[in-house]
């Protein structure tokens, strides 16, 4: 039968005896739980007491001395493996520890996208630095070059045109003489002195033809009004024919002979044949145009050698200046 004997009548020997046989049965379910999920080996299971509950006096059976336990073998020591330890904080399932709410969240984001932007407008200020900073070198570099360039005197001076006149030659009307000119206004106007004729040299040109419009007509030198009486003029400090530069002719179009009467019937590849001596140079034409008389810039130097004929336009009229101008054919 069972004890039914109260606390107060029991003996400390007995009080202890009964502790020590509670702690034996939950020690036992323990051990039932864990064989009956596998966590237990047969050899590792644990012997239990076949007498039935209730009767508590009896002490549990003694289990063999651990020297004379069938010790593991090194398989079963193999199976208990380390295991990795995450922390628990936002883990789902597991209740007190959920993850970041979505204030939080929305808190990361735009910290984030925060930290972008002020990454970008660093990237953007570090390229404008760089981008100031090369440009202050290279304009550093050119101040250096002016002052170098200053204290050798400076650069070489940009050579100055050979062409003196203001208006271009071939005009069909005389040049105006003191005697033309009312007579308050004779004081101050002085009449120009006329301009020496260098004798030709072996390169001077000394003939022109011309096939397409059927002109053949010698070449002197100088192109003021009496010069253009005796035919085609070559102005004078302009290149001879075939040397690198522009070899300016001019002639009159209605007057002395009328050699360029018929300038403006020429073409675009036209050919111009120009002598010196026996010698022909061919140049063929790239170009036509109609400037106003004070348009010298037609008679400027070239880099190559280049033909320029000049006369009046139109036909007796003559408000205007007809060019035609040609490359050297090689």
């Amino acid at each position: 039968m069972p004890d039914r004997r109260c606390v107060d009548d029991l003996t400390i020997e007995e009080l202890e005896q009964i502790l020590l046989i509670k702690r034996r049965e939950a020690r036992q379910q323990r051990l039932r739980r864990y064989a009956a999920r596998g966590w237990l080996s047969s050899e590792e299971a644990p012997i239990f007491s076949e007498e039935p509950e209730g009767q508590g006096e009896s002490l549990p059976h003694p289990r063999p001395p651990s020297s004379q336990r069938p010790s593991r073998t090194e398989g079963e020591a193999t199976r208990f493996r380390s295991v990795s330890i995450r922390p628990l904080r936002g883990q789902p399932g597991k209740p007190g520890r959920e993850g970041p709410s979505e204030q939080e969240r929305g808190r990361w984001n735009w910290a984030g996208f925060r930290d972008s932007v002020l990454l970008f407008l660093e990237v953007a200020a570090l390229i404008g630095l760089v981008a100031i900073l090369v440009g202050s070198l290279a304009n550093l570099r050119l101040l250096n070059r002016e002052v170098a360039q200053a204290r050798e005197g400076g650069p070489p001076p940009t050579p100055t045109p050979l062409i003196q006149v203001t208006i271009l030659p071939g005009s069909s009307s005389p040049p105006s003489r003191v005697s033309d000119i009312p007579a308050p206004y004779r004081d101050l106007v002085q009449p120009l002195a006329p301009v020496p004729i260098p004798t030709p040299g072996p390169q001077a040109a000394t003939r022109i033809v011309i096939p397409a419009i059927g002109v053949d007509a010698p070449v002197v030198e100088g192109d003021d009004w009496e010069q253009l009486k005796k035919g085609v003029g070559h102005h004078i400090n302009s290149a001879n024919p075939g040397e690198r530069g522009n070899c300016v002719l001019s002639g009159h179009n209605d007057v002395f002979g009328e050699v360029f009467r018929r300038l403006e019937d020429l073409e675009l590849e036209d050919e111009i044949i120009v002598y010196t001596g026996v010698q022909p140079y061919r140049y063929v034409i790239k170009a036509k145009r109609i400037v106003e008389p004070t348009d010298v810039s037609v008679m400027y130097p070239t880099t190559k050698p280049v033909l320029t004929l000049i006369t009046c336009y139109p036909y007796l009229v003559d408000t205007h200046r007809l060019v035609v101008v040609a490359e050297l054919s090689e």
